[in-house]
């Protein structure tokens, strides 16, 4: 087991098996490239780890740990809970740690015998690797579940990050907590199953599905997604947001109908540290208005969302995608698990 080489890369468009936290940490500019023997393949959330025992030019014996996605994202792209075993001779590329330490980015990894898992949904162009949702299913209802075509929105190196990075315009507050934010600490709110709100869990529909769930009094509408479980409970009954009281993560969402359109709006959100993935807070002045609108095929959403918080990011943030109806999807449980969400912190 002998290293290979440490190469120079460019980055794709595709982030490699679409990382949780964010990059920083990382240098996703160069890949280290080893053989070695798997010592651990751990399937949990929100990472899959995988730990390679490799041996350096001085015969010296290193473990790197190997961070992938969710379970539920590299299920989609074919991995099992038996794709890897102990004893398993691999070959990986992985971006590496900043700090010098054995802890990686998994970007591609090839099991003896020439048999590559994919950790990547879509290629450096754009194209698919796997089946895109089609839409061939049809509905006269916004109830049901719904995820992007991914290969149409992943135009930002970084993914995630990427997309937040070049739509955010930062205030001076924003700049300086960015700057001081270290994202491999235990000041990253994930690294204790603290997910990401609204709006990002309709970023996250490249990768994971939004259910919508109607229910018969009319008064309330939940919505769902699989990242970090996050649950929504949408008001429909004319009351407003509350001057005082709790203000829980996913904040507080009252909802209308605007003709055929749903629109929500979202406010009382809970202080959080990098909702957006790059270091940047959000406070009590953090203010999401969501539209949802059914095509006129009934086959896919349109997505409208507007993101205003004047004490970090200056003006407006505003996006439109199309979510695909995609009633065979399964809702999958995310079950973060503690130890596996808190693996990346720099010990």
């Amino acid at each position: 087991m002998k290293p290979l080489t440490l190469l120079s890369a460019v980055l794709a468009t595709a982030s490699p098996v679409a990382a949780h936290h964010s990059d920083a940490g990382l240098d996703m500019a160069s890949l280290v490239t080893f053989d070695g023997t798997v010592t651990e393949y751990s399937w949990r959330n929100p990472h899959v780890y995988i730990v390679v025992e490799t041996i350096d030019e001085n015969g010296e014996s290193r473990e790197w740990a190997l961070q992938t996605s969710s379970t539920i994202t590299v299920s989609r792209m074919g991995w099992t809970r038996d794709s890897l075993s102990t004893g398993d001779r691999v070959t990986f590329s992985a971006h590496p740690a900043l700090d010098g330490r054995p802890y990686a980015l998994l970007d591609s990894i090839e099991k003896e015998g020439g048999v590559s898992l994919a950790t990547a949904f879509y290629g450096a162009s754009g194209e698919p690797r796997l089946a895109e949702p089609e839409a061939s299913a049809s509905t006269t209802t916004l109830e049901g579940r719904w995820i992007a075509d991914g290969s149409k929105l992943f135009n930002y190196p970084g993914g995630f990050d990427g997309f937040f990075r070049a739509q955010l315009s930062l205030t001076e507050s924003a700049k300086a907590a960015q700057a001081a934010y270290d994202e491999l600490s235990v000041e990253n709110p994930e690294s204790t199953c603290v997910g990401r709100p609204t709006p990002a869990m309709i970023v996250s529909t490249s990768i994971y599905p939004l259910e919508f769930e109607f229910f018969e009094d009319q008064d309330t509408i939940v919505i769902r997604s699989e990242f970090f479980d996050e649950e929504r409970t949408v008001h429909m009954d004319g009351r407003g947001h509350p001057q005082r009281g709790e203000r829980p993560i996913a904040g507080h969402s009252v909802g209308r109908w605007d003709g055929d359109v749903l629109v929500i709006d979202t406010r009382n959100f809970a202080d959080h540290r990098s909702p957006y993935q790059i270091g940047v807070p959000s406070g009590n002045q953090k203010h999401v208005v969501e539209r949802y609108q059914l095509t006129d095929d009934g086959t896919a959403i349109v997505a409208e969302f507007m993101l205003e918080d004047p004490e970090y990011i200056t003006e407006p943030m505003t996006h439109t995608r199309e979510l695909i109806y995609s009633p065979q999807l399964e809702m999958s449980r995310f079950d973060c698990d503690p130890d596996s969400s808190s693996r990346f912190v720099s010990r």
